[in-house]
């Protein structure tokens, strides 16, 4: 199956809420390879690679995110499949 990769900008109350946590435990179920990292300016950001549907998956689930988040939007870039990444990984 072809792999896709994406850059995701998630913005609302998603710091302090354990959206990174739960975002790990998403990816991890859609098998997908990437990292997700809190930002300075409150919003959290996540790289993912895998396939289309699991991709969209966790798209679908950080539009939500955790029962204490309140997700306001989500970007979404398409970027090249790198390979580089072999799981998924919370960055600090």
């Amino acid at each position: 199956m072809k792999r896709v990769a994406v850059q995701l900008r998630i913005e609302g109350r998603v710091q302090g809420v354990g959206f990174r946590y739960s975002a790990l435990s998403a990816a991890n179920r859609n098998h997908l390879a990437g990292w997700v990292r809190n930002e300075m300016d409150g919003s959290v950001s996540a790289f993912c690679e895998g396939t289309a549907s699991d991709v969209d998956a966790f798209i679908s689930w950080c539009k939500k995110g955790p029962p204490f988040a309140h997700v306001t939007s989500v970007g979404i870039k398409k970027l090249p499949c790198r390979g580089v990444y072999s799981r998924f990984t919370i960055e600090y």
